[in-house]
């Protein structure tokens, strides 16, 4: 299942994973005539599922955490259902399906954030296949510990190096294409100016910028002081709430070992990155800092302030 950024691929991937959980304890009492899933309640489905092991596979260890929280407080879910790639990887059982989100985000051999994955990444190869060959990618991992899959995914944001390579992806695809198993999500749900907006963004960043338009009910606006625009965010974080500052990673993460200093140093404003990996968006501290783009991918916003570095050449 492909979509691009905010088309809804997590909520969609959460409500089957809710469904199947609600089918697997069903009792067989009537349902409500109108109930939107009532059709998939059915004698015997219940039955199907009473071994069914399945889990969610987020990469992204900010995103994660909060999905688990949202595990935790619906009935019929439970955090640990939300595995990260290594879980998966290290796990002795075999799942019947896994559902993963950010499919772009599963990572390759090297390259990985810290010092003791490169030993379980060799250490889950060897397990699994026989041979640590660098080749392989946690892609290969979800195939082989499951039965099914699905996958969601929008390869456009693979944003590291060592993401599975877009070759990977493309194959994903086509073989999904040519099963009939390939489904495209293109409401867009996260902004509110809709698809035709980020469609035009698009154009405007591409060698072919299009003409002006106008699109209603939506705020965009242009900064060339950054003092202002971070003044503006805590009233709007204040009114609706979910407003942040937000960047690519195009300045050092000095303050990660010198918590006095500051990152992102711009006239007079001085500012650090996200201190925290884990849901930084509803961490104390976020109205303060700046998340990098690591940290933020996945989130809904409901203002974001984007500063734009060296990252985006002009």
């Amino acid at each position: 299942m492909r979509g691009e950024p905010g088309t809804g691929k997590t909520v969609v991937a959460v409500y089957l994973m809710k469904l199947l959980s609600d089918i697997k304890a069903w009792d067989g009492s009537q349902l409500e005539s109108d109930s939107v899933m009532a059709e998939y309640f059915e004698e015997g489905y219940p039955e199907l599922l009473r071994d069914f092991r399945m889990g969610f596979v987020v990469p992204q260890m900010s995103l994660r955490k909060t999905i688990q929280r949202v595990f935790k407080r619906t009935p019929g879910l439970h955090p640990a259902m939300v595995l990260s790639p290594f879980e998966v990887g290290n796990r002795e059982e075999q799942f019947d399906l896994l559902l993963v989100d950010e499919t772009h985000r599963l990572r390759q051999s090297g390259n990985q954030p810290a010092g003791p994955l490169y030993k379980m990444f060799s250490d889950i190869n060897v397990k699994l296949f026989g041979v640590d060959d660098p080749a392989l990618t946690q892609l290969d991992w979800i195939k082989r510990k499951s039965s099914h899959r699905v996958f969601l995914l929008d390869s456009a944001q693979s944003i590291h190096t060592a993401d599975v390579p877009r070759r990977m992806l493309d194959d994903l695809m086509t073989n999904a294409g040519d099963q009939r198993r390939s489904y495209r999500l293109s409401s867009q749900m996260r902004v509110r100016a809709g698809e035709d907006y980020v469609g035009y963004v698009r154009e405007v960043l591409s060698d072919l910028p299009p003409e002006r338009r106008e699109f209603a009910d939506y705020d965009l606006r242009f900064f060339d002081d950054l003092t202002l625009m971070r003044d503006e965010l805590p009233e709007r974080d204040a009114e609706v709430g979910l407003a942040r500052l937000v960047a690519g990673f195009a300045w050092p993460w000095i303050s990660r070992r010198d918590k006095a200093a500051y990152d992102i140093e711009i006239d007079d404003v001085r500012i650090r990155w996200n201190q925290t990996d884990l849901d930084w968006v509803s961490s104390k501290t976020s109205i303060n800092e700046v998340g990098v783009i690591h940290t933020i991918q996945g989130y809904d916003l409901n203002y974001a302030g984007v500063i734009i570095g060296k990252d985006l050449p002009l």
